[in-house]
C-alpha cells in the first residue's frame, strides 16, 4: 500500500500542524513530519504525509503537486522506501583496511 508521500519545496517556517491541515484537504492524514536538519535543528525544506488510504494519497498528489503552499511550490509524489543503510557510502574511521595511515605528513622529528 504506498500512502506515504514525501513533500518537497517547504518553507522552512511551515510546522508539521500547518502541513497536516494542509494535507488534510485530500483525506485522513494519519502522520506528518518534517525533516529537520541535525546540526542547526532548523527544516530541511521536506517532509513526508502518510495518508490513510492509497486513494487518499494518490488525491493529495493531484491536488498539491507543483503547488503553491506557504509561498512556494511543493513536490508531492509516493516516497519511496528507505532502504537499508542509506544509499551515501559511509565512512569509516577505524581500523580495518586500508586507507591512510593518518600522521602528520612531511618530515618526522627534525627538531
Amino acid at each position: 500500500m504506498n500512502n506515504k508521500l514525501y513533500v518537497g519545496g517547504l518553507s522552512y517556517d511551515t510546522t508539521e500542524d500547518e502541513l497536516k491541515n494542509h494535507f488534510g484537504g485530500a483525506g485522513t492524514v494519519t502522520s506528518a513530519s518534517i525533516i529537520m536538519d541535525r546540526e542547526t535543528n532548523r527544516s530541511r525544506g521536506f517532509g513526508f504525509v502518510e495518508m490513510s488510504s492509497e486513494e487518499e494519497a494518490n488525491k493529495a498528489i493531484e491536488m498539491f503537486n507543483e503547488k503553491e503552499f506557504a509561498g512556494r511550490n511543493l513536490t508531492v509524489n509516493i516516497a519511496k522506501p528507505k532502504t537499508e543503510g542509506g544509499d551515501r557510502p559511509r565512512r569509516s574511521f577505524g581500523g580495518g583496511g586500508g586507507g591512510s595511515r593518518g600522521g602528520f605528513g612531511g618530515r618526522r622529528n627534525s627538531y
